[in-house]
């Protein structure tokens, strides 16, 4: 086998699996992330473990449940003392780079990684904090049905400016690699912003549909007896406010799924990059997400919940120099990528976590076993009132909160969870070994009381910094001129031999 491996982690922002082609979606066309797929490991049944955007991402960065380290909400700080895989691996002598969006809250941008290429597409400070003690008001910072509604193509976005940079500074970064003295294996992460909305797409994107491919959901609210965080939810995207028509609709998923070929086109100059700098032979590349969209499935839009359009997200493991390719079956999430690439990095060495990792890892199931079987869950921000809680296992997921109903679906013979099963005298016995689960895992009363007092600090911090002089904690790529191109300090010739690739001999 070969020597310790390169990891090229590319994730994709609100990218629902069952859009793509390699998880059953017939409209898409990604031909780069089908070729991955066809050559690769696809967990069939993965995961995130917290349906928004921050808290998603510091439960994979840390492999902890966000209840466990803070980070509740797109507006929590992730501690800078919570071990990251980012530090896991650097400590294992991996260089450890960061392009893109990570959605780092606080003045600690970096939570481990080495570099970090570019700014973040989102705000670092603690202004969108929610409040759940004032449920009813809408702050302008949550999302609005103008997603929807204005969906389309255009010429440019503030979406695709971040992405265009992202991209090409991780692409560069690969060059430079390939070009330098430092012979440590890396961990890149490329972490883009689409498909997230707003639903609008250059116009080559967009062009590459056509309205009569567009499917529409499969499942409308009109069908459904609909639980109360749904209701919520609705106050919380605006739907209360505007509702689309068909129209309006049938443009926002061909708007997205134009996303999903930028996103596809991007990764394929990422992989011919990898090929051009020869590093392609011994590195491992992951694509997954941090959350996906409902797209009108039920009537919902975004995220926010845990149905499947919302909570469930590729994972596609690319690496057939050491794995062969397969699928895997059972259930496996974000929390398991942590001790996966801490194994992939330790060539089998046992590694003492210096915190609790509630994650396993997938190398077992990458080599041809069984996956971890099992994903928990919580939510804990806007739409909210108290904890959400998941548990994903077998057939069944249970969703539940102290302030709603228990939602129980069995995935198998109802994929579309039009039926919730938890108040049937057949299911009793599930659903009691469920919540007895429930308050093994999780102390809610507690966390509830932890997540008020969090959003009553930041509210006051953020209110106070907003005063006066104003220090912003958003990321500042290190650029120095005097270190790029041509300058005196080397000899002309001497210096573009360095940057020419491959070197002559």
């Amino acid at each position: 086998m070969p020597a310790r491996p390169n990891l090229l982690i590319l994730m994709a922002d609100q990218l629902t699996a069952g859009a793509l082609p390699a998880y059953g979606g017939k409209v898409a066309k990604t031909p780069h992330l089908d070729e991955l797929a066809d050559a690769g490991v696809v967990f069939e049944s993965f995961y995130c473990n917290s349906p928004l955007c921050a808290p998603s991402r510091c439960s994979w960065l840390a492999g902890q449940l966000p209840s466990k380290i803070g980070a509740y909400d797109n507006a929590a700080e992730l501690a800078a003392q919570v071990p990251t895989f980012a530090h896991y691996l650097r400590r294992a002598g991996y260089r450890t780079v960061l392009s893109g969006k990570m959605h780092f809250c606080g003045p600690d941008q970096l939570h481990g990684f080495e570099e970090r290429l570019t700014t973040d597409i989102y705000p670092a400070d603690f202004g969108w904090t929610p409040d759940w003690t004032r449920f009813d008001e809408r702050p302008g910072w949550y999302h609005t049905m103008d997603s929807v509604i204005k969906a389309g193509p255009c010429t440019r976005t503030n979406q695709t400016d971040f992405d265009d940079e992202v991209v090409f500074a991780a692409r560069q970064k690969l060059f430079d690699i390939a070009r330098g003295k430092d012979r440590r294996p890396f961990c890149l992460v490329v972490s883009m912003t689409h498909p997230h909305d707003p639903y609008v797409i250059p116009e080559p994107y967009w062009n590459r549909y056509r309205d009569s491919e567009i499917d529409l959901p499969r499942v409308t609210e009109r069908e459904l007896d609909e639980d109360p965080h749904s209701r919520r939810l609705r106050h919380v995207i605006g739907l209360t406010l505007a509702q689309p028509n068909e129209t309006q609709i049938r443009a926002a998923r061909r708007a997205y799924l134009g996303a999903l070929s930028y996103v596809d086109d991007q990764i394929g100059s990422l992989l011919a990059t990898l090929r051009q700098a020869r590093l392609a032979a011994n590195t491992v590349i992951m694509v997954l997400a941090d959350h996906g969209d409902m797209l009108g499935e039920r009537g919902l839009w975004y995220k926010m919940n845990f149905f499947e359009n919302a909570c469930r997200i590729p994972l596609i493991v690319h690496a057939p120099e050491r794995f062969l390719p397969h699928r895997v079956s059972e259930s496996a999430s974000l929390l398991d990528i942590l001790p996966t690439l801490v194994d992939l990095a330790s060539e089998g060495e046992a590694l003492a976590y210096a915190a609790p990792i509630d994650g396993r890892s997938l190398l077992p199931a990458l080599e041809g076993g069984a996956g971890p079987g099992q994903v928990v869950g919580e939510y804990l921000a806007e739409g909210a009132v108290a904890p959400i809680v998941m548990i994903r296992r077998g057939r069944y997921k249970f969703v539940h909160s102290a302030a709603d109903p228990d939602q129980l679906y069995d995935l198998t013979a109802d994929p579309d969870e039009r039926v919730n099963l938890s108040s049937r005298a057949d299911c009793a016995a599930i659903v009691a070994e469920f919540r007895a689960e429930v308050a093994r895992r999780w102390a809610l009363d507690e966390i509830h009381q932890a997540v008020l007092a969090s959003q009553r600090r930041r509210h006051l911090v953020y209110a106070a910094l907003r005063e006066g002089c104003y220090r912003p904690w958003d990321h500042q790529p290190l650029r120095d001129a005097s270190r790029l191109y041509i300058r005196n300090d080397q000899e002309l010739n001497d210096l573009e031999a360095l940057a020419r690739f491959p070197p002559l001999a």
